[in-house]
């Protein structure tokens, strides 16, 4: 994808896992990387800068619209655009599972806080950039979760139910700007934060899903990258308010 070649990418959740993953792919193509996460990102920053890619490491709390601003003002001031932002910061490794009663109140409220106003704080803050360049993509990571209704998980899920509703809405408030705004529904995937504090439950359940596969594998971090990749760049150039379910075929949408 020659033409993500000096393109300014933000991608949110970066320190670690998936989101990393997004980070060095952009940089591979050349790409311009503002990473954010309430972690330390030293390891991430660096892995971007050997790879010969210019990087910039913001924490950023994003339920903070402050924070979000400054995420966003730290790629105008260093780089003067922002082309691409990838909001994939969320609150899943080790939430609770169980019956939706039972879900502590404070969890919920943090998990919206995080999964849903970080998303639109995050998108609020690249717009005016995008706006006045005339072009930008907006990448919104959900989950499979909401395609299938997955039970024990309600906060969790209807934060990412409200992802994929936002994207939609998202993409015809700003289309005529020139920004595109779509959505990635990812499968189970194996690593480090579906496996947190649940080793034994999360085995079962990625043996299930991969018995559900037409694809029949577990699912791995770099299989998401492709699909953030092609919705970023200009092979998707008239694509938006779309999602892409990426499950190895466990739910045909």
């Amino acid at each position: 994808m020659e033409d993500m070649v000096g393109k300014v990418v933000i991608v949110t959740g970066a320190a670690r896992g998936i989101g990393a993953e997004y980070a060095l792919a952009f940089a591979a193509r050349g790409c311009r990387v503002v990473i954010a996460d309430v972690a330390p990102m030293d390891e991430t920053a660096e892995r971007i800068r050997v790879a010969g890619a210019e990087c910039v490491a913001v924490h950023a709390d994003l339920s903070s619209r402050a924070d979000a601003e400054a995420m966003g003002n730290a790629a105008t001031d260093q780089w003067g655009r922002i082309d691409v932002l990838v909001n994939n910061a969320a609150r899943y490794a080790g939430l609770y599972r169980g019956a939706l009663e039972d879900i502590p109140q404070q969890e919920w409220d943090d998990v919206m806080a995080v999964n849903v106003r970080g998303v639109w704080n995050a998108t609020a803050a690249v717009l005016p950039a995008m706006r006045a360049q005339g072009s930008g993509s907006i990448v919104n990571i959900s989950s499979g979760t909401v395609l299938k209704g997955t039970a024990g998980a309600l906060h969790y899920v209807a934060s990412k139910g409200a992802v994929l509703a936002m994207t939609r809405a998202v993409a015809r408030e700003v289309g005529a700007a020139g920004i595109r705004v779509n959505c990635i529904t990812p499968g189970l995937v194996s690593n480090e934060a579906s496996r947190e504090g649940r080793e034994a439950e999360f085995a079962e359940r990625a043996a299930q899903r991969t018995r559900e596969r037409s694809l029949p594998r577990e699912m791995h971090e770099k299989d998401l990258v492709g699909a953030v990749l092609f919705l970023s760049s200009e092979a998707s150039g008239f694509v938006t308010g779309q999602n892409l379910n990426v499950d190895g075929g466990t739910i045909f949408y």
